[in-house]
């Protein structure tokens, strides 16, 4: 039940939708705060787990960000706070290889992005595509340091100012970014902490990553990009069980 519950809000289900499914199918049934909570609890849990996964990539990396406005509270008069979801997409294998939502997108926030890709990827990644803020320019050449062997810094910053430059900074980052507004668009702002939002999304990572099919590559992400393998229908539940063995 609560494996269907996660499965089907990240389909786009509301909380109290999936409650309204789970009373057809369920004598005891679950509140919509339960669903809420549990939505929290595993994607926390689930992605403990799969942040330590070393990864199989391709060269190049797409980072970017999506504006979101969380309210402060349940209380509408209080108002809302503008946050930034900032996430990171391989191009060849589709894989979100590192995503936070923040309070801000300052050089502090990027930063902590920037490292956990590589940490996740090591030597991997070559050229990092972003737009044009200026607080990624120096906090790339910061995190993935300069190479004196060679003479240039390790990671090339193909930075693009405008959708219509030549490369054009859109296909896989920009399709990741359809589906999370896609998704959260039904959720009427994000409640309260900046933590249940991170781990809310931490959720939709894992389902972008592990869950859902992608239509480009004809299977899930990590079926490239990683060695795990997931035998079971339920993946929901494998990965629970995976976290807690870890």
């Amino acid at each position: 039940k609560i494996t269907q519950s996660v499965d089907l809000f990240y389909r786009g289900a509301s909380t109290r939708g999936v409650q309204g499914h789970l009373a057809m199918f369920y004598p005891h049934n679950a509140s919509n705060v339960s669903v809420y909570n549990w939505v929290v609890k595993y994607s926390r849990m689930i992605s403990k787990f799969t942040n330590k996964l070393k990864l199989r990539v391709g060269e190049e990396a797409q980072t970017d960000e999506i504006e979101f406005h969380r309210r402060k509270s349940h209380k509408a008069k209080l108002g809302t706070e503008k946050n930034f979801f900032i996430d990171s997409v391989d191009t060849e294998t589709r894989f979100m290889l590192s995503a936070e939502y923040m309070k801000t997108r300052s050089s502090r926030d990027i930063k902590a992005v920037m490292i956990r890709i590589k940490e996740r990827t090591e030597n991997q990644i070559k050229v990092m595509t972003t737009d044009g803020w200026n607080a990624y320019e120096k906090t790339i050449k910061k995190v993935f340091g300069y190479s004196n062997k060679e003479q240039k810094f390790n990671v090339f910053h193909n930075r693009v100012v405008s959708i219509k430059d030549e490369g054009n900074f859109n296909h896989p980052i920009e399709r990741l970014h359809n589906n999370a507004r896609a998704r959260t668009k039904v959720m009427r702002g994000f409640h309260g902490s900046i933590s249940s939002a991170n781990a809310i999304m931490k959720g939709f990572e894992i389902y972008y990553n592990f869950i859902n099919k992608h239509q480009a590559i004809n299977c899930c992400p990590y079926e490239l990009a990683t060695d795990l393998k997931l035998k079971e229908n339920n993946k929901w539940l494998e990965l629970i069980q995976l976290a807690r063995k870890s």
